[in-house]
């Protein structure tokens, strides 16, 4: 079935996908549940701030002050 102005293909959902499989693919994968876990988490961090123009560094930093105090980890939703 084809909708009209709807791209038959999920070429853009691959696109996005294609730097972790990469990267999955040349680090060998992980050997424990918790270290897949920590990538496809980290993976998604990574992606979601490229896709909104947010630095990546920045939010792991504030992530990672947030934790040592104690803190709610700062939001990976858009600023409304």
């Amino acid at each position: 079935m084809v909708t009209e102005g709807v791209e038959p293909t999920n070429n853009h959902a691959e696109r996005l996908l294609r730097r972790g499989v990469l990267w999955r693919k040349n680090a060998f994968g992980s050997h424990s549940e918790e270290g897949c876990r920590f990538v496809e988490r980290l993976l998604t961090v990574v992606q979601t701030c490229r896709l909104q123009r947010r630095s990546v560094l920045r939010y792991l930093y504030e992530a990672l002050l947030a934790h040592r105090s104690g803190l709610p980890s700062p939001s990976l939703l858009p600023a409304q």
